[in-house]
Parts: structure tokens; sequence; C-alpha cells
């Protein structure tokens, strides 16, 4: 598996990552910067301790947060790109950018295949039953009449 799996979608850019290690963040932070990436959203804990780690999907709370977070970064930067990293790049990080296809229009199966497509094993089937449950608010809607593109 790649270490970085980009996915693009109108004027949104998403690189998701596992995360980094104290032996190579130097490197984790030039390959960002190489890519463009202005903000950086860590989906699991500081400390990377795996007891907490259950394959859960982000909650309400961590969902806004995110929304916040793209909205505002693509206002001000729209051609930035946004990282997010959970421990493994396989669970929370490519549910939040699902949810984020699915703000955008995609339907959760589209989303889904496109970020497995980029990160194999991505998702698993707790996150793949949040992400079917899962009803848009139109928080990412915009008014740019951009086509989809998937590098």
């Amino acid at each position: 598996m790649e270490e970085y799996s980009e996915i693009s979608y109108k004027t949104f850019k998403f690189l998701i990552s596992k995360n980094p290690a104290e032996k190579n963040i130097d490197a984790y932070v030039k390959d960002l910067k190489k890519r463009n990436v202005k903000a950086v959203v860590r989906v699991c804990q500081p400390t990377y301790d795996t007891e907490p780690l259950d394959g859960t999907s982000p909650g309400d709370d961590i969902l806004e947060s995110f929304f916040k977070i793209l909205k505002n970064q693509y206002d001000e930067n729209p051609e930035s790109c946004i990282a997010v990293h959970c421990i493994a790049g396989l669970g929370r990080a490519p549910v939040l950018i699902a949810v984020a296809l699915i703000e955008l229009g995609y339907t959760y199966e589209d989303a889904v295949e496109l970020i497995r497509s980029k990160r194999r094993g991505a998702i698993n089937t707790k996150q793949l039953e949040f992400l079917a449950k899962y009803k848009p608010k139109s928080r990412l809607k915009n008014d740019k009449k951009n086509s989809c593109s998937i590098q």
C-alpha cells in the first residue's frame, strides 16, 4: 500500500495517510508540503495508543470540526490539500473523506469505491454501516461547477 492516497473532487483535495512515527516525522512534513497540504486532521489519539482504537466512526463533534476546517481552508486557499490521518490510514481517516464526498454529492457506495481504489483495505464493516446510514446536510455544497478529478 502506498504511503499516501490522494482523493480529489471538484475543488476539494484530500490526502489519506497512516500516522507518522517519531522517526519519520520530518520526512512526513516534507512530503505534506510537497503536496501543498495546509491542514492536517488527526483522528486518533495523539499518543497513538491502540487501546481506544475500536474501528468506530467519527462522532458529530469531530464531523463538525472537520467540516469547519474544510470550509475555512478551501475558502482561504482553494488550491490547497487537506491531509487526514489515523493510525493505519484505513479506518477513521477514509471515513472522514467518504463523509466529505457524500456531502459533495457522491453516493456512499461511490465514495467507498473511490477510496478503496486508492487505499486497499480501507473502511471496515462497522464504518461501512455508518456511511450507509449517513444523511448529507449540504455542509460542503458550493456553486462552483468543477468536474471530478481523481489523481
